[in-house]
């Protein structure tokens, strides 16, 4: 359904908070700045519905008419994402209850049930009639469904509808207590209405933590699904006057409760909000940049960054000269055809009169935020066209799993430090440092397409996945797995016979236990190739079944056993790693690994971040300085011609911080 065919530079604009005088002003604006497009009614439906059976579009009739004559492409929210308070004062039950039991009265935002049949029934209501009022207008671009989906709820209405998702997923009561395990403590149910939601009046130790993980993940996944049905709704409500305009909500990176690989088989198109904070390391951003990419193997739209800084982080720090616009190229390489700001216009009032803003509250086009957003609006209209016709590829694939990520920080024991991000992260960062581009992918898609497959912490291997990734080794591919792998099935039951249970003839090896490691401590590892490193975090003391010992422990009283391993299986190899490897190490254990699979490291020896796009018959070669330090362009690049300023890279050129270059072969 997607058909981008231009470059949208815009963002969300709120007209409705400002007096009509100043609505000129912001077109002068954004033509200055070369702003093209506008994300607008987000949180109107207050203003659009004051009471229950009245509406009013005559303001946003005027932003729509305004916006269309000065040829803005829009992208129509359907203001969903914050109840109106005549719902909540005549509806009660519309409103989220917490983890607690606590209801909630009106208020903040994503507040809604998603379980509510009030609140799916005027949800419904309203995007169909924004869709009949507006659908037919050229100038809109995309459709954005409410907005940052997230949360939970446990009310009434909850509980009873996931009472109906667990009849449809286990069919008999008794296939439910044989996957949750309840004859453990005693907890065997007889009836659905026995069943009860997981909260802190049940069975919830603490909001991240469960007595029972097996009933604690399905309510991830339920409520994910619940949330998912929500969008599914408004998105149907709207095809039935628009058949044309893609649809999408903004996803949030590496966000937790939503399994992001079902959402996008729903959307037209992915979007997301980028919001690093001062400290979080490139890597980390533009490892959700290709999360993002990978939910759909598609290029996918920024719909939010900041120009400048948040206003909810604990340090919201000004970002420095040239480095919005580094950011701005590092998505783009990434996979982004759009750059979009929250915010088009500060807000004078309410909790993010602090956040960033393309106009600043002194309202003048010579603050060095508007400035900078000008200079990068004039070179996105001069290459964004071009850029539209190409797409990331990539050698290796990094599988990423939201049951995964559930069950994993779920479990209790062995170690509260164990976070899945973070496990993802330090594989995924080897090929950042590398400059081996990235393509996420889940646990069901194709991977024979890949030289390399890394799966970090695949604790719960589903139904079919041992097949998927035997498959894959067999036909000669490279496969990379570890500590925590292989334990559990989808219900969070362990499999038997060792670890890592369905993994075991694959790596070729026989986990017998698994040591868990506080902060303070750490075990010498020793690679036959390669210096003493460490281990943390947790350790497994592994047998060999046929694999072969790349490292061994040299400390602790399982000194001696192997660290790390290699499996030839068929025509493939397994690699495995037994304990979170120092960084040195990781390169080691990688490096091995990569240059079997012979995957391309052309720009490896680089600090620079370089990253390819492709079309039919041009690369885009974004070379971009996000370093503190002047760094050269590589050797292979000297000669080239930078399309941005028109320059050719020079021998010993260097690259100051946050300077950018774009080459095209």
């Amino acid at each position: 359904m997607d058909n981008m065919q231009h470059f949208l530079y815009g963002g969300d604009y709120n007209p409705n908070q400002w007096d009509k005088t100043i609505w000129q002003e912001d077109l002068d604006f954004f033509e200055e700045a070369r702003i093209n497009s506008a994300t607008i009614n987000v949180f109107s439906w207050a203003k659009i519905q004051p009471s229950e059976e009245e509406y009013d579009f005559n303001e946003l009739d005027e932003v729509i008419e305004m916006l269309s004559k000065h040829k803005n492409y829009i992208v129509l929210a359907t203001s969903t994402a914050a109840l109106p308070a005549w719902m909540f004062k005549k509806y009660p039950e519309v409103g989220r209850t917490d983890f607690e039991g606590r209801r909630h009265k009106f208020g903040q935002r994503h507040n809604a049930c998603p379980n509510s049949l009030v609140y799916q029934k005027y949800a419904k209501r309203l995007a169909g009639k924004l869709a009949e009022r507006y659908g037919r207008n050229p100038n809109i671009a995309y459709w954005h469904v409410n907005n940052e989906y997230g949360g939970e709820c446990f009310c009434e209405n909850c509980e009873a509808a996931f009472r109906v998702w667990l009849k449809k997923k286990y069919k008999t009561i008794e296939a439910l207590n044989k996957a949750w395990n309840l004859e453990f403590w005693g907890h065997t149910v007889y009836e659905w209405d026995e069943v009860v939601l997981p909260n802190a009046l049940s069975e919830g130790i603490s909001y991240e933590k469960t007595a029972f993980a097996g009933i604690s993940i399905d309510y991830r996944r339920f409520n994910s699904d619940s949330m998912l049905e929500n969008f599914k709704m408004e998105r149907d409500a709207i095809r039935k006057y628009d058949l044309v305009t893609p649809i999408t909500t903004n996803l949030m990176g590496t966000y937790r409760y939503l399994d992001y690989f079902k959402w996008a088989k729903e959307m037209d198109i992915v979007s997301w909000d980028n919001y690093p904070a001062y400290n979080t390391p490139w890597s980390l951003t533009a490892m959700r940049h290709d999360l993002m990419r990978g939910l759909k193997q598609a290029p996918f739209m920024l719909m939010e960054q900041t120009p400048s800084q948040q206003n909810w982080q604990p340090y919201n720090s000004l970002k420095k000269p040239g480095q919005m616009r580094a950011q701005s190229y590092q998505t783009i390489a990434h996979g982004s055809n759009t750059i979009q700001y929250f915010q088009l216009r500060r807000s004078i009032g309410g909790c993010e009169k602090f956040h960033g803003a393309v106009i600043a509250h002194s309202g003048s086009a010579e603050t060095r935020v508007f400035k900078e957003v000008k200079a990068l609006g004039k070179e996105i209209e001069k290459i964004g066209e071009k850029i539209l016709a190409t797409q990331n590829k990539s050698e290796v694939a990094l599988i990423f799993d939201w049951d995964n990520y559930w069950a994993l920080e779920y479990t209790s024991g062995p170690n509260k430090d164990l976070k899945y991000i973070d496990q993802v992260h330090q594989v995924y960062q080897y090929f950042y440092n590398q400059n081996i581009s990235v393509d996420f992918v889940s646990t069901e898609d194709e991977l024979s397409g890949y030289k390399l497959v890394a799966a970090p912490v695949l604790y719960m291997v589903t139904e079919g996945l041992k097949q998927r990734l035997e498959a894959y080794v067999k036909d000669g591919g490279t496969l990379v797995t570890g500590f925590m792998s292989g334990i559990v099935d989808s219900s969070d039951n362990v499999h038997l016979g060792g670890y890592p249970g369905p993994l075991r003839k694959l790596t070729g090896i026989w986990v017998e236990e698994i040591d868990a490691l506080a902060p303070e401590q750490f075990n010498e590892v020793s690679f036959s190739k390669g210096p003493i490193g460490k281990g943390a975090l947790l350790s497994d003391v592994i047998h060999l079944e046929g694999a072969e010992a790349l490292a061994h422990f040299t400390s602790n009283f399982y000194k001696g056993h192997p660290a790390a391993t290699v499996n030839f299986f068929e025509r493939g190899r397994v690699y495995y790693y037994g304990t979170q490897l120092d960084e040195e190490s990781l390169k080691l254990f990688l490096d091995e690994a990569a240059e079997q699979a012979k995957v391309d490291k052309r720009f490896s020896d680089t600090p620079l971040e370089i990253t390819r796009r492709f079309s039919r018959e041009e690369t885009f070669i974004f070379i971009i300085n996000l370093t503190q330090k002047n760094h050269s362009v590589p050797q292979k690049l000297i000669g080239k011609k930078d399309i941005l300023t028109g320059s050719i890279l020079e021998e010993n050129q260097l690259l100051t911080p946050n300077e950018v270059r774009i080459i095209v072969e």
